[in-house]
């Protein structure tokens, strides 16, 4: 089902609570930090029509009941939302509710890139090119930043927030609905950039996600209809430098191979293979567990 457009009602709460711009990470699209509004900021507001209710955000906004929040503002803050469980969030139903933004070839991969994170992709393409939303969704940032240059970021109806910088021009406005495959912008080389691409990120919950776990970017393809989120999702390519030791987890009492496979973001045949286990192997209090 597509969102129905209320940009004339959402646009005078957005543009009345815009705070000041934070400062940018020192990682490549990193997070700016703390949200500048408050869980309910929405509560008293008013505009030509009304009173802007909790009731309204939560039936209007793309995932108010997860986010509690729609920053006009910060790109991406993830300094007070950890990631503890496992979700399944629908990428799919249909061939038409996805897009992939472009198709071009990958000169630079999500991981680390000059001793810092890369939290996206870049993607070749020549300036003017079209640029499309990936998923239904709303914008919640339209703006031009110091980095990513004309920026758009969409919140989507399925948790996921997407990224699309350095673009040459923008098409959308804060508080747009847009549909999947609708053009949201011009490719172009603004903001932090030596040449013509995209910059695309994924994110949840302020939290990066590679969009090769998404999207086979070469074929413009979705790799599958769902997406499991966990914590292990979250953890970079910067990780795997790390010693063994660093990534160790003392057993406590109750924990069992599965309860540490889903808190870690791994698998019980992993935690068995890296510690030499079974899978019927009884786990004993402060024993040493590799994942």
């Amino acid at each position: 089902m597509c969102l129905r457009s209320f940009r004339p009602l959402l646009l005078p709460l957005l543009l009345s609570t815009a705070g000041a711009f934070a400062q940018q990470g020192a990682d490549v699209g990193g997070p700016e930090g703390v949200t500048p509004f408050s869980e309910g900021y929405a509560d008293v507001m008013t505009d030509a029509v009304g009173v802007w209710s909790p009731a309204d955000s939560l039936r209007n906004i793309p995932c108010h009941a997860l986010y509690r929040e729609f920053d006009t503002d910060v790109i991406f803050d993830r300094s007070g939302t950890s990631i503890a469980d496992t979700a399944t969030l629908c990428l799919s139903q249909a061939a038409c509710d996805h897009h992939f933004p472009i198709c071009g070839k990958v000169t630079s991969p999500f991981g680390p890139r000059h001793r810092r994170m890369h939290y996206g992709v870049d993607i070749e393409l020549d300036r003017g090119d079209t640029v499309v939303a990936a998923f239904e969704g709303m914008v919640r940032i339209s703006r031009y930043h110091s980095q990513f240059g004309h920026v758009v970021v969409i919140r989507h109806t399925n948790g996921l927030e997407t990224l699309y910088g350095h673009l040459s021009q923008r098409s959308v406005s804060t508080g747009d609905v847009v549909e999947a495959g609708q053009v949201i912008g011009l490719g172009g080389s603004t903001g932090r950039s030596t040449g013509d691409h995209l910059h695309f990120e994924t994110r949840y919950l302020g939290h990066p996600i590679d969009p090769h776990l998404l999207f086979d970017i070469e074929e413009g393809e979705l790799r599958a209809e769902e997406l499991h989120v966990h914590p292990g999702l979250f953890r970079t390519s910067s990780a795997k430098g790390k010693s063994t030791a660093q990534r160790v987890h003392v057993v406590r009492r109750g924990d069992t191979l599965s309860s540490i496979a889903r808190r870690k973001g791994t698998s019980v045949q992993a935690l068995c293979k890296a510690n030499r286990l079974r899978t019927t192997s009884t786990l004993r209090i402060g024993q040493r567990i590799r994942y």
